[in-house]
């Protein structure tokens, strides 16, 4: 996962996965998602971001990351048996 910011182009670029993309689709106003051959978002991109109603400041990123556990992970696989 990669998230850049392109002052120049004044966007955001959060790619999920590192595949070609094989479509683009523009969600809202200057909100493009990017599709995998099979159908899977594999990218985002935010278009304008000095001009939205809420500009977009990288420095207000919070990061979180949630992972299941060994233990939670068999608890999760054991309950779909």
């Amino acid at each position: 996962m990669r998230l850049s910011i392109d002052e120049a182009a004044n966007a955001l670029h959060l790619e999920l996965v590192d595949v070609e993309v094989a479509e683009s689709e523009e969600v809202a106003p200057g909100i493009i998602v990017d599709y995998d051959a099979s159908g899977e978002v594999v990218r985002l991109e935010v278009l304008y971001l000095s001009k939205r109603p809420h500009p977009i400041d990288v420095l207000d990123f919070q990061f979180q990351s949630h992972r299941k556990t060994n233990e939670a992970a068999r608890i999760a696989q054991d309950a779909t048996v």
